[in-house]
């Protein structure tokens, strides 16, 4: 009979492409990866790996026995869910992704919770952008993700996963405090056509969503700094320099030397969760969901 953990890692190196990104996933060595994948060869008489340039590629048979490992794996979940089912409380292990200022503004108040009236509960999380977590849930990697979209940047979520929106998240103008728009009672694109903007890098929803709404209106932004941490954009326009827009979301308090400014037409963003839709019925899901519901309403806002 073939091994489970076997089959694990060969569908793992299907997917990510590699016996390295495999590893990372798996939280395995490469050399773990690689043995495995060896004893299951031996098993099956079969080659599944062969060696390109500096790397490793599946051989077809490796491909064809990946497919089935995705069949079996998706098939023990299966079970995993029709048993807890059975069991009726929220128990085992549960791995949560979350977009960084929901990681930090509505996150910590649903592990409580579910610590508080679940204990049975193992959760692990980790803080990841939303198509990454999109992808990991539909791969298997995560049980749920929190995301976030844009109505003018969308994200596309795989037919496998369901999804729940949880709320809607605004965004403020910011600027420093001695800008000549900081005693605006709100603020246009039009209002911001000559500005030079603190902005997330390329790539990032946010940044799409900038270039998008102002496009829109016939205006090219001017991008200065391309941040990735909100905190080091905050700290650039407490000294001054360029303007920005953050998410109420985990923002936190503001310093004195920064303002937060309407903007209109109003940007808002949409978080929601997802989850493989095969574990719909484990109450490790519909208890997770439930907790993030009712912690929406008590996030750590501006």
């Amino acid at each position: 009979m073939l091994d489970l953990g076997r089959l694990r890692a060969l569908h793992a190196v299907a997917t990510h492409g590699s016996v390295g990104a495999a590893a990372s996933v798996l939280g395995y060595t490469p050399s773990a990866v690689s043995q495995q994948i060896a004893k299951l060869e031996r098993e099956t008489r079969t080659a599944l790996l062969e060696r390109r340039g500096r790397g490793v590629a599946l051989t077809d048979a490796g491909y064809g026995l990946a497919a089935t490992a995705a069949q079996v794996l998706a098939l023990v979940e299966e079970a995993e869910v029709t048993l807890e089912e059975q069991r009726g409380a929220a128990v085992g292990a549960l791995s949560i992704g979350a977009f960084a200022t929901a990681a930090r503004g509505l996150l910590p108040l649903a592990l409580v919770d579910l610590a508080a009236h679940h204990p049975a509960l193992d959760v692990r999380s980790v803080e990841i952008d939303p198509p990454e977590g999109i992808d990991a849930v539909a791969r298997g990697e995560l049980d749920l993700a929190v995301a976030h979209d844009w109505d003018n940047a969308p994200l596309v979520v795989p037919e496998s996963l369901s999804r729940s929106a949880l709320g809607e998240d605004i965004a403020d103008v910011l600027l420093p405090a001695t800008h000549p728009l900081a005693t605006r009672a709100s603020l246009t694109p039009r209002d911001l056509a000559d500005q030079r903007w603190i902005c997330q890098p390329e790539g990032t929803i946010c940044h799409d969503w900038l270039m998008k709404t102002f496009r829109g209106a016939d205006i090219e932004p001017d991008l200065a700094h391309r941040v990735a941490e909100y905190e080091t954009q905050l700290a650039l326009l407490s000294q001054g320099i360029g303007v920005g827009l953050l998410p109420r979301l985990g923002r936190g308090p503001l310093p004195p030397t920064v303002r937060a400014i309407p903007l209109h037409p109003t940007p808002t963003r949409r978080v929601f969760a997802v989850w493989r839709t095969g574990a719909s019925r484990r109450p490790a899901i519909t208890a997770t969901l439930a907790v993030l519901r009712g912690c929406w309403e008590r996030r750590s806002t501006a």
